[in-house]
């Protein structure tokens, strides 16, 4: 809901359980006036009443008010916005007007030519926010576009504020970590080119908050590229958090007269349930606004990969699709080694037609063979990359980013296309479209496995832009291929979860959480990711013991299975190994997901216990189902299980346990289910209830 102010220059925003207020002065200064708990507009305008910048020697009085704080003037905290023509730098902004557009509040500012305009939308409780710059003067370079500044209420000296983010590498992403903000800046992002592996453009911020109380803010921004947030703590104790597409101030684009740029949206939540509270939040607001068909669960899955890498063939994929349709996967996925001379990771990317030798009819006839089993079919690609070795460099090596005069750093022995420019834009367009179009595939895994290092354009009067335009490109790539192909789903995946983000995941059904798919691992993995994103959107794996691809640990087929049933179960082991109990027993752990998939994709998620050693455990609730995955590392000799005391349920209802036959009433304890269901070292267990 949206409502103005009298005078048109007070404005709220009010959800479910939270409020968003701001003001307009009349030097046109725009200031933040409130963000927690609901509040009625009298209270707004009670508090744009009662605002006094405070005045002190050296410092700004705006700094730590402003809603969208620009370089120039006397201001000193960090600007969202940054400027420049050929005879100035900084914005001198007027304010022109409001629009008002349903749920959608724009605020119009001009300064020369510039249009600026600020958009706030409330999405249940979470504020979209995201500007767009419009030219009508001469050109004009932008250095610095962010999305939005947020500011948070003053708190007591005594109160410290709490950061918490996601950070990590490959194969250890979304690592939760916590700690004291102190003065000055926290800065978090990727000048990778992606998302990147080492943070998730995601922060919250609390004083005193628990798992389920206390007040949480948290943001996230959408954006696929490099990026940057920046946590500052004012000299005043004020904080404010400020982000957006590119890492610093060297130039994000040139805009020419009648040219526009809008920024990716950089989302903003309250909550008083604590930090599991926001989470839900999050999962809900991605669920109905983000997620392309969220109300549809997704299939298992099977990935070739890990049972074959690069050596496949028609006949082996075959086999593995029979073995994969007998323990009840619905989705077989034919992963890298499909297509031109690609053998190794050393040549064919780019050339995105079937390989001759091992499909010599194409993609087609495995397509309908596993169709025939009851599956869907998907394939791997990753177009946003080149191998020198490819008929697409031979002909177009100009197509990759280099910087003239320098040598071409190859990593994992591709280089990046340049998707900026129009024409490969179009290359792999119609590579593509042609490609859906010659069988029925109903799934792509797009990978992207390596960062820019060269970004460089020869010929490009401002080669920095390709920055920002790779990601819009491959944006619109992803949207036109969506429109053409309306069947098809798509997975996010960089190496892993390099490239997870709201921008991203409102163009894919899914993303894959990290290459690391030991199950011990997954669960803080799985944790991280889940503080931010939901169930829905996380593929896990259930792989070969000893793992492989990384640790060599061994583990239980019980332990692998319901790490991975957390998420969207995928199956990814050699299945010619398995043993026939070993089928049998995946078999039954296939049905038992597919029973309680619509509780885990669809609903609600608890943390019970952190994956922090010994006992831990998430919860879902969805209507009158409740679903509880417990992991036990380890516990000494005699020792039972803790109990877990459930939460989200009616305390006036009662619940039964379909392990174990017992009927609670209330707050559930889990006790003997527990017990029952965990019996040693490493071991896993699924527990039901039901409300009767």
């Amino acid at each position: 809901m949206l409502e103005i102010g009298a005078d048109g220059r007070t404005w709220l925003l009010t959800g479910p359980r939270s409020g968003y207020a701001l003001r307009l002065t009349e030097n046109d200064e725009l200031l933040h006036l409130h963000w927690g708990p609901r509040i009625a507009l009298a209270d707004a305008e009670e508090l744009a009443a009662r605002q006094q910048l405070p005045y002190w020697p050296f410092e700004a009085p705006v700094d730590g008010h402003e809603e969208y704080p620009v370089e120039g003037g006397p201001r000193f905290a960090r600007p969202a916005l940054s400027v420049r023509t050929d005879e100035r730098r900084g914005t001198e902004w007027t304010f022109r007007e409001y629009e008002a557009d349903g749920d959608e509040l724009r605020l119009r500012f001009a300064d020369d030519g510039l249009g600026i305009t600020l958009h706030y939308r409330m999405r249940d409780d979470v504020i979209e926010r995201w500007v767009t710059l419009a030219n009508d003067g001469p050109e004009v370079e932008l250095l610095r576009a962010d999305s939005a500044t947020w500011t948070l209420p003053p708190r007591a000296e005594e109160a410290a504020w709490r950061l918490s983010q996601l950070h990590g590498r490959w194969a250890a992403e979304s690592r939760l970590v916590r700690g004291d903000l102190t003065y000055g800046e926290k800065v978090i992002g990727s000048r990778r080119g992606h998302t990147g592996h080492q943070h998730l453009p995601w922060v919250a911020l609390d004083t005193d908050a628990t798992e389920e109380r206390g007040e949480v803010y948290g943001c996230a921004l959408g954006w696929s590229g490099s990026w940057r947030i920046a946590v500052a703590q004012l000299p005043d104790a004020r904080v404010q958090i400020t982000g957006g597409a590119g890492y610093d101030e060297s130039g994000l684009l040139r805009l020419d007269t009648g040219e526009t740029f809008t920024t990716p949206v950089f989302a903003g939540l309250w909550s008083d349930g604590g930090h599991g509270g926001a989470s839900r939040a999050w999962h809900a607001y991605q669920r109905t606004y983000v997620i392309p068909d969220a109300d549809q669960d997704r299939p298992v899955l099977f990935n070739s990969w890990e049972a074959t890498e690069f050596d496949i063939s028609e006949e082996q994929q075959g086999t593995l699709a029979r073995r994969a349709a007998a323990i009840g996967v619905e989705l077989f996925v034919v992963d890298d080694g499909w297509f031109g001379a690609r053998t190794s990771d050393r040549a064919g990317l780019g050339d995105w037609t079937p390989n001759p030798d091992r499909f010599p009819k194409g993609l087609k006839p495995l397509a309908d063979y596993v169709r025939t089993l009851g599956m869907q079919f998907g394939i791997w690609v990753e177009p946003e990359m080149i191998n020198p070795d490819s008929e697409l460099y031979r002909a177009h090596p100009e197509w990759a980013q280099f910087q003239p005069g320098r040598k071409r750093t190859e990593l994992r022995n591709q280089l990046v296309l340049n998707l900026a420019r129009e024409d490969v834009q179009e290359y792999l367009w119609e590579r593509l479209d042609t490609l859906l179009s010659s069988a029925p595939i109903d799934y792509v895994k797009w990978d992207f496995n390596r960062c820019f290092t060269d970004a460089g354009w020869p010929g490009e009067p401002y080669p920095q832009k390709l920055w920002v335009e790779h990601v819009r490109a491959f944006y619109a790539l992803l949207d036109r291929l969506r429109a053409a192909h309306p069947g098809v789903a798509f997975e996010s995946c960089s190496g892993g979860g390099g490239r997870i983000d709201l921008g991203v995941m409102a163009r894919t059904d899914q993303v894959w959480t990290s290459d690391n798919t030991d199950p011990l691992d997954r669960l803080a993995i799985q944790h991280g990711f889940s503080q931010i994103h939901p169930a829905r959107t996380m593929a896990a794996w259930v792989t070969d013991s000893p793992n492989n691809q990384l640790n060599g640990r061994v583990s239980t087929l019980r332990f692998r299975f319901v790490s991975a049933m957390a998420g969207v179960l995928g199956v990814g082991g050699d299945l010619t190994e398995w043993t026939e109990e070993e089928l049998a027993e995946a078999g039954s752990w296939v049905e038992l997901y597919k029973e309680i998939r619509p509780v885990v994709q669809r609903g609600d998620l608890y943390r019970l216990r952190p994956p922090t050693g010994g006992l831990s455990a998430v919860q879902y609730v969805h209507g009158d189902e409740i679903v509880v995955l417990a992991w036990l590392q380890a516990q000494h000799y005699g020792e039972a299980p803790a109990p877990l005391r459930l939460r989200g349920l009616d305390p006036t209802e009662t619940y039964e346990c379909r392990e174990t036959g017992e009927s609670h009433r209330g707050a559930v304890l889990l006790h003997h289910g527990l017990r029952t269901g965990l019996r040693g070292d490493f071991d896993a267990t699924v527990i039901r209830l039901r409300r009767t």
